[in-house]
This record gives C-alpha cells, structure tokens and sequence, in this order.
C-alpha cells in the first residue's frame, strides 16, 4: 500500500500519515470525517504494512489478508457485520479468506478488526493491497564453465 496506513493504539479505526513532526506524527482518520490529529511519542503506532496474522505455518501480512477479501468480495466491502457477527461467523469468514489461520491465537476481536479496517479502506477508495516492495538484491549469476 503506497499510502501509510497508520493502526494507533488507542483510537478507533485508521489513519493516514499526513507530516512528521519533532515528537508527533500528523494523522488524518481514513473514514468520511477526515478528522486530523496529533499523535505522540507514547501512543502506540503501527502501519498496516507491518501487521501479520496467525496461520498454522508462517504469518501471513494482513494486506494479503485484504488482497484475498478484495478478490472474494469483487471488490465492494464485506456483507458480514463485524459488530453483530458471532464468533463462529466471523471465524467462518475468515477462513474463507484464510483457510489456515490460527483458530488459537487470532481472536474474535481481531476478526472483527480486519473486517472493519477492510471496510474502511475499500469505503474510502484504498483498494491497493500489495506489499511495499522491499530492496530486492539480484539473484547471484553463474557462468557457463568454459569448453
């Protein structure tokens, strides 16, 4: 996601970096309010780039997580309402999009959380769900031996 997408510990639903400061970060709520906000050095912030989800094997970056909910839901926001759903729907969902999360560690309100952040994001237009691509070194040629 090109835009840095912002979770604050804290707050309710997500920001977009709008400046840095000396001690704060400048935030403007992804939502229809766009509300701005000053963060500190003691809120806790994290992007979204850098969440991963439980899975059996590996974690799995929430923004594949996203990817596949986008693929599944043709692009529009999730019918599930996260609010209201039970515990077994939410898990059901989930592991439509992610069939081998771990059932232990990623709890109904994490559920819930992806659902709602999926939502905000798609209901405000940020529908890019790639990862950052990270400095990818070049894969170490060999020569041909010589006849």
């Amino acid at each position: 996601m090109e835009q840095n997408i912002l979770a604050i510990s804290g707050k309710p639903g997500l920001y977009r970096l709008l400046s840095r400061g000396r001690n704060t970060l400048v935030v403007e709520s992804v939502d229809a309010a766009k509300k701005r906000h000053s963060v500190g050095v003691r809120d806790r912030i994290t992007s979204i780039n850098d969440i991963s989800i439980y899975t059996d094997d590996e974690d799995v970056p929430l923004l594949t997580v996203f990817k596949n909910m986008f693929e599944k839901e043709g692009g529009k926001a999730v019918a599930v309402d996260a609010k209201k759903a039970s515990k077994d729907e939410l898990a059901e969902y989930l592991g439509s999009v992610l069939p081998n999360f771990d059932r232990d560690r990623v709890y109904p309100n994490d559920m819930k959380k992806i659902i709602l952040w999926y939502n905000i994001l798609v209901e405000n237009g940020y529908t890019d769900f790639e990862l950052p691509k990270e400095d990818e070194e070049p894969a170490e040629e060999t020569a041909a031996p010589e006849a």
